[in-house]
């Protein structure tokens, strides 16, 4: 069955992207400093914080300027069980 209200691509990256540009704001960084900092260009961060479109790395990158890699790190830490197969399968490596 097909959720209607699951959100898209799109709008997670939006909704990532808007909480990075409010964390940037709160710690009082430019976006050119937050940049320099990360190790990521001026323009990958514009692009990211106006459509949420990023690398993967560079987003890493900037988690970690921001002091917030832990997040990132506990990302799928606990995803709960489905189905008596997924347990099954998830024993299995």
């Amino acid at each position: 069955m097909i959720n209607l209200y699951q959100k898209t691509s799109t709008e997670i990256n939006i909704e990532i992207a808007h909480k990075m540009v409010l964390l940037r704001k709160r710690k009082k960084l430019t976006q050119k400093k937050l940049s320099a900092k990360a190790g990521v260009s001026l323009g990958s961060l514009k692009r990211f914080e106006q459509s949420g479109e990023i690398s993967l790395q560079s987003l890493t990158k900037l988690a970690i300027a921001l002091e917030v890699e832990g997040e990132l790190e506990t990302l799928f830490n606990d995803v709960p069980f489905e189905s008596i197969e997924e347990v099954i399968n998830g024993q299995t490596k």
